[in-house]
């Protein structure tokens, strides 16, 4: 031991492991620092989509009055969104043609979800209105979550971070691959 420089405990340093795991999830910044009210300003985003590419738009399917599409801010890795192309706030304005191929829709991102992914379950939903909980509240649309029975850790619960182990891009050329054809 040296005088100069005397031994220290490794405990006593900054960044020694302290018996904390970490997970870096630098993507989700984009969500924090653009957030829904950011998006909101940009113009709908479920009217944009449609214009652009499907690999832009994450979109995997494309439907007469309707199609499917990743979340951007996912909850599970193969979230998915299914939207009428109209401009509409709520279930009760979609014409029957949308509501009928919005169900269909749902029908089959389960099946390819469940090949895809061998997820155990699923949560579907719509959130309708600010007050419900809807990040974009202006235009219509069903969430498709994809559940394991190991995925409800404390991630979510206390950290409220939840693990996705692919990039968006992976999914969305997984689920559109596996789409079957009209």
């Amino acid at each position: 031991m040296n005088d100069e420089h005397p031994l220290e405990q490794a405990a006593d340093f900054a960044g020694v492991p302290d018996g904390f795991q970490r997970l870096w999830t630098p993507h989700r910044m984009a969500y924090i620092n653009t957030g829904a009210e950011a998006l909101r300003g940009s113009g709908c985003p479920f009217c944009a989509a449609p214009a652009k590419s499907d690999e832009d738009g994450l979109i995997v399917f494309r439907g007469e009055t309707a199609y499917a599409l990743l979340n951007l801010f996912p909850y599970n890795s193969g979230h998915l969104l299914v939207c009428p192309y109209r401009h509409i706030a709520t279930y009760d304005q979609a014409t029957p043609e949308e509501a009928s191929e919005m169900a269909a829709i749902t029908q089959t991102a389960m099946r390819v979800l469940r090949d895809v992914s061998r997820c155990d379950g699923f949560n579907i939903g719509m959130n309708q209105g600010r007050v419900a909980g809807a990040g974009v509240d202006e235009h219509l649309h069903q969430h498709i979550v994809p559940r394991w029975d190991a995925d409800a850790n404390f991630f979510p619960i206390i950290a409220r971070t939840k693990a996705l182990p692919q990039l968006l891009g992976e999914v969305r050329a997984a689920v559109a691959a596996d789409w079957p054809a009209s």
